[in-house]
């Protein structure tokens, strides 16, 4: 049947995941770091999506598409529910990994890898906006799940870089506030951003963008997106 259903510009999409946390119909999710829309018979054509994109990546189209299948929807929604908080990045799911690297570690004497961090706190609600080390600061912005996805972060991420951490799920503040309050009042020459895939982790990015676009001025920047298993899928 022809139908009007939304439709996704992946050049647009900066992988934020806002629009799949708004979809209540769990037709939108999170793949390579972009929203795609899973299925034309979950999406009702009623756009609750299109409000919260901050790219204005989403937009009605009218096409051949499957009916919209209350059924399916409420079958795919009672599997979200079962999840904590009803969020699709709580799914849990193991990861294979080669059976050499699965083998009992001796116990730790010390870290193997030498750390890169160069600054104390880390988490985004206590450092100080006008600390003294964000002067001339590389900063990175990163979701505290990444530390933990990638084995390399430290090496890859953090060397050379003032970091800060936080969960936008679970951490209750203002991030683009206080985003803003440090790249006005201090000399930032650049802005790294890594995520997790899943699509709740989209709020760290989105709220160092809103600080970007706040703070008065032009600082380079980039975000990085890593998946459950580690690896590097959009940067």
């Amino acid at each position: 049947m022809k139908r009007k259903i939304i439709t996704i510009d992946e050049e647009k999409c900066n992988g934020c995941g806002l629009c799949a946390q708004a979809c209540h119909e769990g037709a939108i999710g999170m793949e390579g770091g972009k929203a795609k829309l899973l299925r034309d018979d979950y999406c009702d054509g009623l756009g609750d999506c299109l409000p919260v994109c901050p790219t204005d990546a989403i937009s009605f189209e009218e096409r051949e598409a499957a009916a919209y299948d209350a059924k399916a929807v409420k079958k795919n929604m009672e599997t979200w529910e079962a999840l904590p908080c009803g969020c699709p990045g709580t799914q849990s799911r193991t990861i294979d990994r080669p059976a050499a690297e699965q083998a009992a570690p001796a116990a730790p004497q010390a870290c193997a890898m030498e750390s890169q961090l160069s600054q104390w706190p880390v988490q985004l609600r206590l450092v100080p906006v006008n600390a003294p080390y964000f002067k001339d600061a590389h900063l990175l912005i990163a979701a505290d799940c990444t530390a933990f996805a990638c084995g390399n972060f430290h090496n890859d991420f953090i060397r050379g870089k003032i970091t800060l951490i936080g969960c936008p799920k679970l951490d209750e503040a203002d991030y683009a506030e206080k985003l803003t309050e440090i790249l006005k009042n201090n000399d930032i020459k650049s802005v790294s951003v890594v995520r997790m895939s899943v699509p709740c982790c989209g709020g760290i990015a989105q709220a160092a963008m809103e600080a970007l676009k706040n703070c008065g001025k032009m600082i380079p920047w980039s975000v990085t997106v890593i998946d459950t298993d580690g690896s590097v899928i959009d940067q």
